[in-house]
């Protein structure tokens, strides 16, 4: 009888751990449920997607009365919503200081803002080099402003999504942009996830 039930249980816990393997999705899938997440998100919120050659007939503007968005190469979906200063362009080693709200495109909410907190201030450094682009989140530097995004909600990770620095192709110092950052355009935890996210951002280049 021992036996018996031994078997069973042995039995019980090899079938809980196919189904285990069968609720367990690829990454295709998740690509799939990725995808579908944004498309729901950019029809709910009439979102009027354009091409980049239509963006850059614009004068690589956005119309916000049509809310139009432009789907760029990069996979993002941007929307200027102001180009900042003209002319007062960002350069190697600037300290970019940035304000911004984060939302959870696939699970539909609010991550994170510090649009209207003054003490949750955060802060990149932007470098290039001859083959890439990068954003550091700060520590310490001279604006004072270390990220606070970088280590409480990212777990101390430095890297600034991608997704971030593609606008600054087209804008300026006090820019204002609206973003759909794909997960392999965002942070290291949208990655792993495969999860995207909706970004309203202010720079300010310090």
């Amino acid at each position: 009888m021992k036996k018996l039930t031994l078997l069973f249980l042995l039995l019980m816990a090899v079938c809980a751990a196919f189904q285990a393997c069968d609720d367990t999705m690829t990454y295709a899938e998740m690509k799939e449920r990725e995808d579908n997440a944004i498309d729901a998100f950019i029809r709910d919120s009439n979102i009027v997607v354009i091409s980049q050659s239509e963006f850059y007939a614009q004068d690589s503007m956005t119309d916000v009365s049509r809310n139009e968005y432009v789907q760029l190469a990069s996979g993002v979906y941007m929307q200027i919503v102001d180009k900042g200063i003209e002319g007062d362009t960002v350069k190697n080693n600037d300290e970019i200081i940035v304000r911004f709200s984060e939302y959870n495109v696939l699970n539909n909410y609010l991550t994170y803002s510090n649009l209207e907190v003054p003490y949750m201030t955060d802060g990149f450094r932007y470098m290039v080099t001859s083959s890439s682009i990068a954003g550091i989140f700060l520590i310490e530097s001279e604006t004072g402003y270390a990220s606070y995004y970088s280590y409480n909600i990212l777990g101390g990770s430095t890297a600034v999504p991608a997704g971030w620095l593609v606008p600054w192709d087209y804008i300026y110092n006090k820019a204002h942009v609206k973003l759909i950052v794909p997960s392999d355009m965002g942070t290291q935890n949208a990655m792993s996830s495969v999860v995207p996210y909706y970004y309203d951002i202010r720079y300010q280049i310090y």
